[in-house]
């Protein structure tokens, strides 16, 4: 049987942000697509099955929560890894972000060995 493909989606409204993440995981063997929006990011998720989906929390217009929540409310988004990519780091915002719909919580600025932790397995 043939493995999956590693591919990931970076999602924030920051170039750089997205940047950053992405070379990252193309580093580590990754195939990475990226969107600005969370609107962007939905349209991708219907055209492929990502394995990991790392999505800003704070973004305009649909937020990263609601983003993920629709994510898995679909077909493609339902087995995906999906790691929150915020600055809100209290024990509070994170335990509201796993309840929601996150596997993962990931503070900014990333952290390359935390985040190489955290896709090691998938």
């Amino acid at each position: 049987m043939p493995t999956t493909p590693r591919l990931a989606l970076v999602v924030d409204d920051q170039p750089t942000n997205r940047l950053l993440a992405s070379t990252l995981l193309k580093r580590w063997g990754w195939t990475v697509l990226e969107a600005e929006s969370g609107e962007t990011a939905l349209a991708l998720s219907g055209e492929h099955a990502f394995r990991l989906v790392l999505l800003d929390i704070s973004m305009p217009g649909l937020s990263g929560e609601e983003t993920c929540t629709r994510l898995r409310a679909s077909a493609n988004g339902q087995s995906a890894t999906i790691i929150a990519y915020t600055a809100h780091a209290f024990p509070e915002d994170r335990a509201r972000l796993l309840d929601g719909g996150f596997d993962d919580v990931l503070v900014k600025p990333i952290n390359r060995q935390q985040l190489e932790t955290m896709v090691a397995e998938l």
